[in-house]
């Protein structure tokens, strides 16, 4: 992928103005052959010409240059995977100092920037030490702050505003989170609806039905990103908690999300389990971990977003996603972490001697090792 794209620039300004390589040879006191290269990208002019031919173009250096430090999205999308493998494969150290190579040289590529950021947080639970892990969000933070702030893409701000706050919030940093998001709810205003009424009216059907259903699918992530949160604020409440945790799971069985999205049921599992411990009802949490395990341990992998018999329209949406139908971390690492949620969560502390927890930590061990 060539940065500096002055070749193309010398050629292109050169028979705007209707001059010859001869002519502009001749301007610039240097060879015909010397200018063929240039045009060719076999050479670049030195760099005390460089004034000298923007001048002459009346173009900025810059302009001259055409330098355009991109990434385009296939790119960024293998990178993100590629990278994402090595962090299951390599020492973190290594990789992330690849990321930081990344950053300096594509500073300007803010779909890149935003990604690398998003890598380094989806990731930062392998830094055993908590002042690393601080750092590595730190960092990442300031990655989504400059893309919030220097972007001109009003899609790409929005998902770098809501990381920011993100890694505010895993920096223990509430007040961080309220001054960039307080006052943002605005009611919903889904275009899918008129989208798929504009569709229906010109004779695309499918197309209508394509719209509808990826704003549904949209809605269930939505959805499944609120319940595990407010399941959490009802856990002093037993029967609030109960009838959140059964409509969730009614949702669960309405849209077969254990082959749709298995992903998103596991916070739910997880949450639910916990709360249950605070409740001091150890055999509900531990059915809870068990249907967790059984989750996580199924053949569910490779991880990824993909549509059913019901949402069989997805596709080319998916694959217009930042990543595509990949998640953001590599399936080593998922397995990983899905086992650290519990083996590691001092919530459960309390079931340690219990045969049944017991040997759910086993199976998760082994999980993880696969």
């Amino acid at each position: 992928m060539k940065e500096i794209n002055i070749a193309q620039v010398i050629a292109n300004k050169r028979k705007e103005k209707g001059i010859t390589q001869e002519e502009l040879a001749n301007y610039m006191g240097v060879s015909k052959a010397s200018v063929s290269k240039w045009e060719t990208g076999q050479s670049y002019p030195d760099v005390t010409f460089l004034p000298q031919l923007a001048t002459f173009f009346n173009i900025t250096i810059d302009e001259l240059l055409d330098y355009k430090p991109q990434m385009h999205k296939e790119d960024i999308r293998k990178l993100y995977r590629r990278l994402a493998a090595d962090f299951a494969q390599k020492p973190v150290q290594e990789v992330l100092d690849e990321c930081r190579s990344l950053i300096k040289k594509y500073y300007s590529c803010y779909p890149l920037i935003l990604q690398i950021g998003t890598l380094m947080v989806n990731h930062v639970g392998l830094l055993k030490e908590p002042q690393e892990a601080s750092d590595l969000l730190t960092e990442a933070k300031a990655l989504f702050t400059r893309c919030r702030q220097e972007s001109e893409d009003v899609s790409l701000t929005k998902q770098a505003l809501f990381m920011e706050a993100f890694t505010c919030l895993a920096l223990a940093d509430p007040q961080g989170v309220l001054a960039l998001l307080e006052g943002t709810i605005e009611p919903a205003l889904p275009p899918e609806t008129l989208l798929a009424s504009a569709y229906q009216m010109t004779g695309k059907f499918q197309e209508a039905k394509a719209v509808l259903q990826v704003g549904m699918y949209q809605s269930l992530v939505v959805m499944f990103n609120f319940l595990p949160a407010y399941l959490n604020l009802n856990v002093g409440e037993p029967e609030k908690f109960e009838e959140t945790l059964n409509r969730a799971l009614a949702l669960v069985d309405a849209f077969d999300l254990m082959h749709l999205h298995p992903g998103l049921i596991v916070g739910l599992y997880l949450t639910a389990a916990q709360g249950y411990i605070v409740q001091g009802n150890h055999a509900k949490a531990l059915k809870m971990l068990q249907e967790y395990t059984d989750l996580v341990t199924g053949d569910i992998y490779p991880l990824q977003l993909q549509g059913d018999e019901f949402f069989d329209l997805l596709d080319s949406w998916l694959e217009e996603l930042e990543l595509g139908n990949s998640l953001p971390r590599d399936d080593k690492v998922i397995r990983q972490s899905m086992a650290d949620a519990v083996i590691n969560n001092p919530v459960f502390g309390v079931l340690a001697e219990d045969k049944n927890y017991q040997r759910i930590s086993d199976r998760l061990r082994s999980n993880a090792l696969k």
